[in-house]
């Protein structure tokens, strides 16, 4: 039945380049790896530079990409390596991939699309291997938490001058029949509910609007930000990466207002202020 399932996905997706292994699917196109191809030409004389700088120079790399979302919903859950559209999330998870792969290769490892799409699913799901739907790190907290744990971020929110936040998130296993992965499957939303309160069980710390310029000498370049909703059940609406554009405090990322990657028009703080659901940022810092 699986190969009957992969055939006719094979004939209506027929860009698609399906890679199995045993355990795992990894979905990419000719283009993604034409793209990567690109980017590692653009960085060769940059693998030297400092971390946060290659992460600046592989976010502008893919101003002016598409901004596409839900490009990760694909039944069965597999690693989604898609460098041609891209929404706020996919964004930064694909910028750190590549830019720890770029990083890597001046320390002599090979800088091939098989190693970029092996940090990206470090990154991106929860354990060494692609599991089912709920192993993809789906909550911006759970994100950092699980990241940290791994030693790819560091959460440097309270440090940078964050205040305690209570997080309570129930929006995925409450609203399960809008997600197509967990409709009709209680044993999957039983499990994404216990990661919810798992994550509500942790301390978690933001910078609130008014505070972000003050507290600005913390931030570096390539700093994930993320933006604290109050929407129930969420615990961030958006993410980007932290760009000093001169003494202007920035950020680059995928737009869905802009409908592509840009360098923000407004500061940091004009950002999250204008914005009548968002109290406040939490930042990471690669590693």
């Amino acid at each position: 039945m699986k190969k009957i399932t992969t055939i006719l996905f094979a004939i209506i997706c027929t860009t698609l380049i399906q890679a199995q292994s045993s355990k795992e699917t990894t979905y990419s196109t000719e283009k993604d790896v034409e793209i990567f191809n690109k980017y590692v030409t653009h960085m060769q004389e940059k693998s030297n530079l400092s971390f946060d700088a290659i992460i600046i120079e592989t976010a502008k790399f893919f101003l002016g990409t598409p901004y596409v979302g839900h490009t990760l919903e694909i039944v069965p859950e597999g690693l989604v390596v898609n460098l041609r559209e891209l929404d706020c999330t996919t964004f930064v998870e694909s910028v750190f991939a590549l830019s720890r792969t770029i990083r890597d290769s001046y320390k002599g490892k090979a800088a091939t699309f098989e190693q970029f799409t092996k940090n990206l699913k470090d990154i991106r799901y929860r354990g060494l291997q692609v599991g089912d739907y709920a192993d993809r790190l789906h909550y911006t907290t759970d994100w950092i938490y699980e990241n940290q744990k791994k030693g790819l971020v560091k959460n440097i929110t309270k440090d940078a001058g964050g205040k305690e936040l209570k997080v309570d998130l129930y929006a995925m296993s409450t609203n399960h029949e809008k997600y197509k992965q967990l409709k009709g499957d209680e044993a999957l939303t039983a499990k994404i509910r216990g990661i919810e309160q798992a994550a509500n069980s942790r301390k978690n710390w933001h910078i609130p609007n008014t505070e972000i310029e003050k507290n600005s000498a913390n931030y570096k370049n390539g700093d994930m930000v993320g933006f604290v909703t109050t929407f129930k059940g969420m615990d961030l609406s958006h993410v980007a990466i932290i760009y000093w554009e001169g003494e202007r405090l920035t950020f680059i990322h995928a737009s869905s207002t802009e409908k592509k990657v840009v360098i923000e028009k407004h500061t940091l703080q004009e950002y999250a202020q204008k914005s009548k659901t968002n109290n406040g940022i939490m930042v990471a810092r690669p590693l």
